[in-house]
């Protein structure tokens, strides 16, 4: 089933959204990649994206930084609106857009630079020379992403050094530094050890009083575990949307049953 009109969904209806998505179709020219997707995304909340390899979840989260606009071919129509702005008009400045919409990607990307330096490089790009300014978000930065007191001590090491759970809350640091109001999070967890998996989650819960926060997993005990809002993708389309303990207990579609419970995907 297509949620043509995502906003009439009660689960969704009283909360405050960030994020609009209207009949997104992203097409390339072998393929399209998502069809006709609606779907509102709930303002500090954290909404997950499940669905089988290829579905979809993934090519619709960099919609909403305009990620897909660097792939060869790809055409898209519908609308994304972000605090009521549409992110594809001709007048939005990209580079401000991904500010405002940070990504933090599967596979850790500190820059081989040090872990101070890593923490401040968007602060430096927006011009920001102030020394006690740069030490002070830093500080906070590293905090927020529960990891200050494991660098503390070392923050002009090579970032390459740490270990790769913590070079995603490094990466996470370096991401809220410059204080967004979206994150991003293309399965941050899905190269990690059992414990730094953990830390991800816990930092997840923890980030969402300040920003919204919109995951994509293929692991569905992660969705369950920290996500408030869920969307179930297939082949390119929006199967399901709805408070998470709902959608878990109690799909609405077959095809969200069958995929929970392991019948397919």
């Amino acid at each position: 089933m297509q949620l043509d009109d995502p906003s009439s969904v009660e689960d969704v209806a009283a909360e405050e959204i960030s994020i609009v998505v209207n009949g997104l179709t992203l097409r390339y020219p072998e393929a399209t990649a998502l069809d006709n997707v609606s779907v509102n995304i709930i303002k500090n909340r954290v909404t997950a994206f499940i669905g089988p390899s290829g579905c979809g979840k993934s090519t619709l989260l960099r919609c909403f930084n305009r990620m897909n606009d660097l792939i060869d071919g790809a055409s898209i129509s519908g609308s994304v609106l972000h605090e009521g702005n549409d992110i594809y008009s001709a007048d939005i400045n990209v580079s401000e857009l991904r500010r405002s919409i940070g990504m933090v990607f599967q596979r850790p990307n500190p820059f081989p630079k040090s872990i101070f330096e890593n923490v401040c490089y968007g602060l430096k790009l927006e011009g920001e020379r102030s020394q006690a300014v740069l030490q002070e978000t830093v500080e906070w930065a590293l905090k927020s992403a529960a990891l200050w007191d494991e660098v503390k001590d070392r923050l002009d090491a090579p970032a390459l050094e740490l270990s790769g759970g913590q070079q995603q809350r490094l990466v996470i640091a370096r991401a809220i530094a410059i204080q967004p109001s979206v994150l991003l999070l293309d399965e941050p967890a899905s190269n990690l050890d059992p414990i730094s998996t953990l830390r991800i989650e816990e930092l997840i819960t923890s980030l969402k009083d300040q920003y919204t926060i919109v995951l994509v997993t293929h692991n569905m005990q992660q969705a369950a575990r920290v996500s408030d809002y869920t969307a179930f993708l297939n082949m390119g389309q929006l199967i399901e949307y709805g408070e998470t303990e709902q959608l878990f207990r109690y799909p609405r579609e077959k095809q969200t049953e069958d995929y929970i419970t392991g019948r397919y995907g």
